[in-house]
């Protein structure tokens, strides 16, 4: 009986090549499932329309959305968040910088941003309110509801208004986090000096009393 060595031989060369193929396979679903997981979950690159955020962010500068951060958390006072109002005409990304809180009470007089019945005291370089709005008159946050307002408060359509109104906690696709243009971060921008205390930036101290 002959014994085929070519044919032995060739038995490891074979299974190494299906290894490496499996390996080639796994390698490549792993990748895709992180990039899907990384853009549908942690992070989204989307860009600034208009004029309503200026001057910390300007028309057309890139960003970065963290989809991640309030997973975990709930938004803070002052946080510039990107949203997308479900129940509305439009289908673009809006972002703008939250002012009020769930179950806080706003109102806009005389320029001043009130927060149950307080003046709030911000740490961004921003103009006295012209037009109220709809904070003209006291509004009360729900229990999911949060107020924003454009940095150029001026020239801003925001939660004065009703074609935007409040802010669901649902409609929050997530933190508006890097200005890639320059890779700033963009908690740090628009600041009225850099010796702001840290705890005015979580919201947490910034409501004095009138």
């Amino acid at each position: 009986m002959n014994f085929d060595f070519d044919k032995a031989s060739k038995k490891p060369l074979t299974k190494k090549i299906i290894v490496s193929i499996i390996v080639w396979i796994v390698e490549i679903a792993f990748v895709v499932a992180l990039a899907y997981f990384i853009v549908n979950y942690v992070l989204e690159k989307t860009t600034m329309l208009g004029e309503s955020m200026e001057t910390t962010l300007k028309d057309q500068d890139k960003i970065i959305i963290n989809k991640f951060a309030y997973k975990l958390s709930k938004p803070k006072r002052f946080d510039v968040i990107v949203f997308k109002q479900s129940n509305k005409e439009h289908s673009y990304y809006n972002i703008k910088r939250v002012i009020g809180l769930p179950g806080e009470t706003i109102r806009i007089v005389n320029g001043e941003v009130y927060i149950n019945g307080k003046i709030i005291t911000e740490f961004i370089v921003t103009e006295p309110i012209k037009n109220s709005g709809l904070a003209a008159e006291e509004i009360q946050l729900d229990g999911n509801e949060y107020f924003v307002l454009g940095d150029n408060r001026n020239n801003s359509e925001d939660s004065r208004f009703a074609n935007i109104g409040n802010i669901l906690f649902g409609d929050i696709v997530g933190k508006a986090w890097m200005r890639t243009n320059d890779f700033d971060f963009i908690k740090n921008l628009n600041k009225k000096n850099d010796t702001v205390n840290n705890s005015l930036e979580t919201g947490e101290e910034s409501i004095q009393s009138e």
